[in-house]
């Protein structure tokens, strides 16, 4: 809990400064196509995995640098994770990891005019994250064997580290106030608390959104 009072704090002052030199603001909500890397010195082992549908609710800042450019930032509530499932002839198994994250996103944004309040734009940048909540669930046909939280941490007994960071990018079109676009997290640090023969776990996430900017 120390880390996540840490970085919602710095994230609360960064948002109300670059806010208070802002141009726009806005809002922006969507759905989350999620899954991981999942991987040790043996293999890989995601190959099996399917995309766990989720959301994403993100307060924008967007400071423009001149016409073309702009530092975009916010706060990203986002849902990662993944699904599995193995229908053999005799038997069924299910299994779904949902898991709710605070993501703070610090892109470069271009855009282009393209008609009278069209315009095209894309994003890149580093993010970072910190695991607020998460539940993984399995079941053998319709029995549950197995519905735990996940423990947040870096020691043995844990299931995932709570700190996260990659890199997003993405793109789409503004029509006059109105966001439509598309993104796509790539996780870059291992967030398998227990990393022996190599172990790696890596989020990754696709996300579509519409918002709408305010002040414009």
């Amino acid at each position: 809990m120390k880390i996540f009072t840490k970085i919602s704090m710095i994230a609360l002052i960064s948002l109300f400064c670059l806010q208070s030199n802002a141009q726009t603001f806005g809002l922006k909500a969507g759905l989350n196509l999620s899954n991981i890397l999942d991987k040790d010195n043996d293999g890989t082992y995601n190959n099996n995995l399917n995309m766990n549908p989720g959301f994403h609710v993100e307060a924008i800042v967007d400071m423009p640098f001149n016409k073309f450019l702009s530092f975009e930032s916010g706060l990203l509530f986002t849902t990662k994770g993944y699904k599995f499932e193995e229908e053999e002839e005799l038997f069924n198994i299910k299994a779904e990891s949902k898991l709710y994250y605070l993501d703070i996103p610090l892109t470069i944004k271009a855009s282009h005019d393209l008609w009278k309040g069209l315009k095209m734009f894309g994003t890149a940048g580093p993010y970072v994250g910190v695991g607020l909540s998460g539940k993984t669930k399995v079941y053998f046909e319709d029995i549950k064997l197995d519905d735990h939280n996940i423990n947040w941490g870096s020691s043995d007994e844990d299931n995932l580290k709570r700190l996260e960071w990659g890199l997003t990018f993405g793109g789409g079109v503004e029509i006059n106030s109105i966001i439509i676009g598309i993104s796509y997290d790539l996780g870059l640090s291992n967030i398998s608390a227990n990393q022996d023969n190599g172990t790696t776990i890596k989020n990754k996430v696709l996300k579509f959104s519409v918002g709408y900017m305010f002040g414009k």
